[in-house]
């Protein structure tokens, strides 16, 4: 077999590794078993909502689980087919094998970010939120750079972006932003994108053209519907009203129509004034109230998003995710992965899948350096 070859079919080996693994394996198939069983009950459908739910679940398992079958048995089929042609001399069958081989690398790394995307609220809607960092106009104009890319990302996937609530800045940019992004997987696709976000050019903001590094953070975190309950009553929480502020438009008066509320427990606070009456933007700072403070629980649960919490620290040095280089030299680099793309003006405008990608996939890899185990 061409070394070539050899290290493909090594990658892919330990692709399914990975996704077994991510599926812990053993407890998988011991899980389908109780599905298919209980599928088989017609006592199930007494209660047809749990029924429902229960055949999603077994129709996923079951395709997560099929998949990895049939990749598995792919890559030893086209293995035997190698030697075997080698062994023959006939080159057809090994220029075949090989082929198909290539495909299946195509196969798992789709399959891969299928799998990243399977979290419980994954396939949400999202809030997304950009706050400027310390600095004045220099953060102010970086978090209008961020929310734009944000935007334009959401765009070349066919998504929805609503704006939730705009502070302007005094001479430039933005303080601050809230917008829900709506798609399928739109969190999925988002959520490792909290944290701080650092920007190093020359300031078009300077006239001796020196060179100024500016911090905006990300936070972000699911929509979440009706089948979720997040108990949170009004003693919970302080409610503010205010002037909405913004460019204008039809959507900004001069009433105190803008809320804010923030949860006393947790210093969480939700801001909403994208419609012009007060009650509507308070009934939607409430359902984003409630999805940060899902959120918070999701975190709880899932010790691998533990990268969201820097989004909650000080924005500035020692706490940023990702670096964009546009002066002395062109480099984005998540600092997180060691992802880097040399064209940020790409990433700045919506190229961000394969930083996206990477920080997904460190919740299936985790640690570096943890053995995989082989696939016989």
């Amino acid at each position: 077999m061409r070394a070539e070859t050899e290290k493909l079919v090594d990658e892919i080996k330990q692709a399914i590794s990975l996704l077994r693994r991510h599926f812990d394996w053993d407890e998988a198939l011991k899980r389908l078993e109780y599905l298919n069983m209980r599928a088989e009950d017609s006592s199930l459908w007494n209660d047809p909502q749990e029924a429902q739910k229960l055949m999603r679940e077994r129709q996923s398992l079951d395709d997560g689980i099929t998949s990895v079958k049939r990749l598995s048995q792919a890559l030893a089929d086209n293995t035997d087919l190698i030697e075997m042609g080698e062994e023959e001399g006939d080159a057809d069958i090994v220029a075949e094998a090989e082929t198909a081989i290539r495909s299946l690398s195509g196969e798992i790394k789709a399959r891969q970010i299928e799998t990243l995307l399977s979290g419980e609220a994954d396939a949400n809607d999202t809030y997304l939120e950009v706050h400027a960092g310390a600095g004045g106009t220099e953060s102010q104009d970086w978090a209008s750079m961020l929310l734009r890319m944000y935007t334009r990302w959401a765009e070349r996937r066919r998504f929805k972006v609503e704006v939730l609530e705009v502070h302007d800045g005094e001479e430039a940019g933005i303080k601050s932003a809230t917008v829900m992004i709506k798609g399928h997987n739109a969190y999925g696709w988002l959520k490792t994108e909290s944290g701080v976000h650092r920007l190093v050019r020359i300031s078009p903001y300077d006239s001796n053209a020196r060179r100024h590094t500016s911090f905006a953070s990300v936070w972000v975190y699911p929509v979440i519907d009706d089948s979720i309950d997040i108990d949170v009553s009004e003693s919970d929480v302080r409610i503010d009203t205010y002037r909405a502020s913004g460019s204008g438009g039809q959507h900004i008066n001069t009433t105190d129509s803008a809320v804010r509320i923030t949860h006393l427990a947790t210093g969480i606070a939700v801001a909403c004034q994208a419609e012009r009456s007060q009650h509507k933007n308070k009934a939607k700072a409430w359902e984003m109230l409630r999805s940060r403070l899902y959120e918070e629980e999701l975190k709880k649960r899932e010790a691998a998003a533990s990268a969201t919490e820097a989004a909650k620290t000080e924005i500035g040095w020692g706490h940023q995710i990702r670096s964009y280089v546009l002066q002395p030299y062109q480099l984005v680099k998540d600092l997180r992965t060691g992802v880097e793309s040399t064209s940020p003006s790409d990433v700045l405008d919506g190229d961000l899948d394969d930083f996206m990608e990477a920080s997904l996939s460190q919740r299936i890899e985790g640690s570096a350096g943890q053995p995989v185990a082989d696939i016989d």
